[in-house]
């Protein structure tokens, strides 16, 4: 294996990381005076894991792996300030993370810190945070309350979408605006012309980038494209990930089938997709992140 590798860098919100239903009860019905004061009389009651918290321990864990130490690195991004968010870094520590470096930046937007940090992706339950990052060019996703992950082994595993998460949303805004048969004839011409990248497209090269550090079958990720299209219109996703250089170790081509038990049989630590209904179904077998990117999350960015 090389010498240099990669670096990976996500960054995770606090309510993603630990369970904060009750402390967002107290700040939703009392107001922040009294979130505060909550959270700092109980700065030394360790939180409960959030739906995030088994893969950022996955995610850290790939440091072993890794000659480097720090190669992969998570950093907490928090609307806290630092005197109410004691109790998270303390939470961290309980729970043996080795998290270090984070910004709490008292109910600001947290993407401004992405681009200093080099985080290449952002996890959070807030979806105006989310919506933020992803409308300045960054990768971010809605944690949904979800499942538990049915993979048990170390093995990091990623699933995508892909229009609107991989991929540009160009070819979906076709399917939307004139339907299957102009889509499927569309793509079918444009099969050798690679689509635009996502707002997923660095994360995943960086992906690829650690995966390529390892002899395929010792990888510690894997990577699943997980997507309704099906042939005629997968010409043009294969030939675009191979200009890009870009391996998948799987993908399904499901034309419409339901992606839940595909999940469950890929074994998914978590899925990322751009249609909430998608992530719903999904959240129930694997963990999901929703990216309201793309003309399907056109209404929703509207009415936020």
């Amino acid at each position: 294996m090389s010498a240099t590798r990669s670096r990976l860098v996500v960054a995770i919100s606090s309510s993603a990381l630990f369970d904060l239903s009750e402390s967002d009860r107290v700040f939703r019905e009392e107001g922040i005076k009294a979130y505060a004061n909550y959270q700092i009389a109980r700065e030394n009651e360790p939180l409960e894991p959030g739906a995030a918290l088994p893969l950022v321990r996955k995610l850290l864990a790939l440091n072993e792996l890794l000659n480097e130490p720090g190669q992969v690195e998570v950093i907490l991004l928090s609307r806290n300030t630092a005197d109410t968010g004691l109790r998270v870094f303390n939470s961290i520590q309980y729970h043996d993370l080795s998290i270090t470096r984070a910004a709490f930046t008292g109910g600001t937007a947290p993407y401004r810190y992405m681009r200093p940090f080099g985080c290449q992706l952002f996890l959070s339950t807030n979806p105006v945070d989310v919506m933020e990052a992803l409308d300045n060019g960054m990768a971010a996703a809605s944690i949904l309350p979800a499942a538990s992950s049915p993979n048990p082994g170390s093995v990091l595993k990623f699933a995508f979408d892909g229009d609107a998460v991989i991929f540009s949303d160009e070819a979906e805004r076709v399917y939307q605006e004139e339907g299957l048969a102009v889509f499927a004839e569309t793509e079918q011409k444009s099969a050798d012309k690679p689509l635009s990248g996502g707002p997923f497209k660095p994360f995943l090269a960086e992906l690829h980038r650690i995966q390529s550090e390892f002899p395929k079958d010792e990888s510690p990720i894997r990577t699943a494209l997980v997507t309704a299209r099906s042939a005629p219109a997968h010409e043009r996703v294969i030939k675009t990930l191979r200009a890009w250089g870009i391996r998948l170790d799987e993908s399904l081509f499901l034309g419409g089938m339901s992606k839940a038990e595909f999940l469950k049989a890929y074994e998914a630590d978590i899925f990322f997709d751009d249609q909430a209904e998608h992530c719903q179904l999904a959240s129930e077998v694997v963990p999901s992140g929703h990216v309201p990117h793309g003309i399907r999350n056109r209404g929703t960015k509207d009415t936020e």
